[in-house]
């Protein structure tokens, strides 16, 4: 093992249900709508992919709001302040980590283990995330940071995680990556990698069974949780 590879969304942060949903609801109260996603009826709406399409499922299950006459400009608004929201939600460093994250990552700056963050996730979300979240200084020991459009598709395709392996200038046996999805972990291992799955809030019922080890967390906690040692243990 030569390098630990984190995804951000679900992995670093549960994006889908400490930030998107969470924007969501903002932007309804906004509008004084009577809407309101919690965690259990986000996770059904997450079948449906896309956050426009999300919002057109549910109010045409539940009832468009008056002022809505033109649909389709309605939601291309509320996916805009939607997204206005998640990014305010995540530039206030209101958006937590998940357990064990911030002490992994400090076991790999001890131990001088390279590091990256590979997702095709909106660029401007992740950086933030790591300087507000993670801070500046663990930030700055990520060798690379791979995000947004830097590649043409998206995983389960490997592109992003053989793009991680070249620029790291490492074979894809030398990585091993913690995922939550299991698009995610096809991508990893598509790209010959050792993949760990730390599963989140909406991916616990997905299959896993090419995936390296299973955890539910990471944990804050050294003596039960995931540890550097236990990852190169596992690339063994």
């Amino acid at each position: 093992m030569k390098a630990l590879i984190f995804d951000c969304d679900g992995v670093i942060v549960d994006t889908e249900k400490d930030g998107h949903r969470v924007a969501f609801n903002r932007a309804f109260a906004a509008r004084k709508m009577d809407a309101h996603w919690s965690v259990e009826l986000y996770g059904e709406l997450l079948k449906i992919a896309g956050g426009k399409e999300r919002m057109r499922h549910y109010f045409a299950a539940n009832g468009w709001p008056e002022g809505a006459q033109d649909r389709d400009e309605f939601i291309k608004e509320m996916h805009k302040l939607k997204t206005d929201l998640f990014m305010e939600i995540v530039a206030s460093g209101e958006l937590p980590l998940r357990p064990g994250v911030k002490r992994l990552v400090d076991e790999a700056i001890s131990d001088g283990m390279t590091m990256a963050i590979c997702t095709t996730s909106n660029e401007r979300a992740v950086n933030m995330v790591a300087d507000k979240m993670l801070g500046a200084e663990r930030k700055a020991k990520f060798a690379e940071i791979l995000a947004g459009d830097v590649v043409s598709k998206k995983k389960p395709d490997p592109e992003i995680y053989n793009l991680a392996a070249s620029r790291l200038n490492l074979a894809g046996g030398e990585c091993v990556v913690i995922e939550d999805s299991r698009n995610g972990l096809l991508a990893a291992k598509a790209a010959g990698m050792v993949c760990v799955v730390t599963t989140s809030s909406y991916t616990a019922g997905e299959d896993f069974s090419e995936a390296d080890a299973v955890f539910a967390e990471l944990g804050h906690d050294a003596r039960t949780g995931v540890t550097l040692d236990q990852l190169k243990a596992i690339a063994r």
